[in-house]
């Protein structure tokens, strides 16, 4: 690898790191209160794609036994 190459390569790698470091310092720790939002909108998530999963399933497995 010539000498080009490679300070081309480090200032890419430089720019990539410095991009993260960037969007490191914007970010703050969330209050419990958020957390909890989070926590609670991503619980019903969960609990929505298993409904709707489950529904699937008997649609699938379970009804034609019945017809």
């Amino acid at each position: 690898m010539d000498s080009s190459k490679l300070n081309t390569t480090v200032d890419s790698i430089g720019s990539i790191i410095r991009a993260h470091i960037r969007v490191l310092k914007l970010t703050k720790k969330p209050s419990r209160e958020e957390f909890l939002t989070i926590a609670k909108v991503a619980g019903l998530g969960i609990l929505a794609i298993g409904f709707m999963g489950f529904l699937i399933y008997i649609a699938m497995v379970e009804i034609p036994k019945w017809v």
